[in-house]
């Protein structure tokens, strides 16, 4: 099968622009070393022949896979067919009671704990898997707080793909119990997300894995942009004024931006929401290099309960700052009892059940309405990233126990009493 890859023109450093040739270079920049994350870029007068509202409309595969045309993989399905798992077109919920609640125009909420594996995660690992795939790879590995981890176990499996993952030790025992579910070989670090990356690459150099870590390799951004495809092409009629997701390492915020961007370019939308990200409050290296206005990243002891976004050292900060800043957006903080308390929030005012990684930009959310960053009346999209069931020790911590009795009526009758 052929490599050629004629809508991919290049992939550039976000430190010294250096442009690549698609298939020079598959993760970082030569002259940057790790350092240098790459960006791919398109050609979209290539894409367009192909791709637009019309193509769209007739598309009748809900999935990510309809925008095929903007992925780093061939266009042939029949030549690479994608995994059969249905990934991506999660729906899209609004809440007139969290609007009213707020103070809002209008509050939706893009429920990504649909996906496969329960995360957003699945985005990024159903591409990288096949363009894995696609280049002769049989054994991928990664390192995670958990999500991406299980995402890549789960679509590694489907694709008869060895799977290799470092986790810290400290994960969520759901999510580390999908690892093994799906057969992935689990290394438990015993240390915080960055020596389990830190591990993951020595081990990448050693044996050659497939890496699809989001700090080392460019195309997982391509994957997670497909969110923002999805956004523009579902709220066409009513685009939101802002866009809030949790950040953490960069990727999905990148990502995102990234999608809404392209589905701007090629007219599917005629104008572009902000970015409001949220980092926990233990963890916001971004936050702090946002708010000085330049692009230093400065690396933390990262401590907060919403794994996913426990992140001290963010690869793909750069990125993402530039992301927010390109949207006219914001970057805020939220403190981890606050994460808490959106969990049986959300739930209650709309039937979606999300981790504390999956609410966190709720709690930045209010936050930003305080001081200005997102004025009332604003319609606001929600990207809930994973599923309550992903850590079900956080989610016990947001709500009271549950009332225990002896198996009779009276013992109900006195309890509501009380009530």
């Amino acid at each position: 099968m052929s490599l050629a890859l004629p809508k991919v023109t290049g992939l550039r450093c976000v430190l010294c622009s250096a442009v690549y040739a698609h298939g020079e270079v598959e993760y970082t920049c030569p002259r940057c070393g790790i350092e240098g994350i790459l960006d791919v870029e398109l050609d979209h007068d290539f894409i367009a022949r192909t791709f637009g509202k019309s193509a769209l409309a007739a598309n009748r595969d809900l999935s990510l896979w309809r925008y095929r045309a903007l992925l780093p993989v061939p266009d042939d399905a029949a030549l690479l067919p994608p995994p059969r798992l249905q990934v991506g077109f999660t729906p899209v919920v609004e809440s007139p009671a969290l609007a009213k609640e707020l103070g809002l125009g209008a509050f939706f909420v893009k429920d990504d704990g649909r996906n496969p594996t329960a995360s957003f995660k699945d985005r990024a690992s159903s591409v990288i898997v096949l363009r894995a795939k696609w280049l002769g790879r049989n054994e991928i590995t990664c390192s995670s707080t958990g999500n991406a981890a299980s995402s890549l176990a789960g679509f590694a499996a489907e694709a008869g793909m060895k799977a290799f993952i470092f986790v810290p030790a400290s994960a969520p025992e759901a999510k580390v119990a999908q690892l093994l579910v799906y057969g992935a070989k689990v290394f438990l670090v015993e240390g915080p997300y960055e020596d389990a990356f830190r591990v993951c690459q020595a081990a990448v150099e050693e044996f050659g894995w497939y890496n699809r870590n989001c700090a080392i390799n460019p195309y997982l951004v391509e994957g997670k942009k497909t969110c923002g495809l999805e956004i523009a092409e579902q709220m066409q009629g009513s685009l939101p004024d802002v866009v809030t997701v949790a950040l953490g390492d960069g990727c999905t915020t990148a990502g995102i931006w990234k999608g809404l961007v392209e589905m701007k370019t090629h007219g599917v939308i005629d104008r572009l929401p902000r970015l409001l990200a949220v980092q926990a409050e233990g963890a916001a290296p971004l936050a702090k290099t946002f708010a000085r206005g330049d692009e230093r990243i400065d690396p933390v002891e990262a401590t907060t309960l919403a794994d996913s976004i426990n992140v001290g050292s963010p690869r793909n900060g750069i990125k993402a700052l530039r992301a927010v800043r390109a949207s006219g957006g914001a970057i805020v903080t939220a403190r981890d009892e606050a994460i808490l308390a959106w969990i049986p929030r959300l739930a209650r005012a709309t039937g979606v059940f999300a981790e504390p990684t999956g609410v966190a930009a709720l709690a930045g959310l209010e936050a930003a309405l305080e001081k200005g960053l997102v004025a009332r009346g604003e319609r606001v999209l929600h990207v809930a990233t994973g599923n309550g069931l992903k850590d079900t020790r956080g989610a016990m911590r947001s709500v009271g126990p549950p009332t225990r009795i002896p198996p009779n009526l009276d013992a109900v009758r006195r309890t509501l009493e009380k009530r």
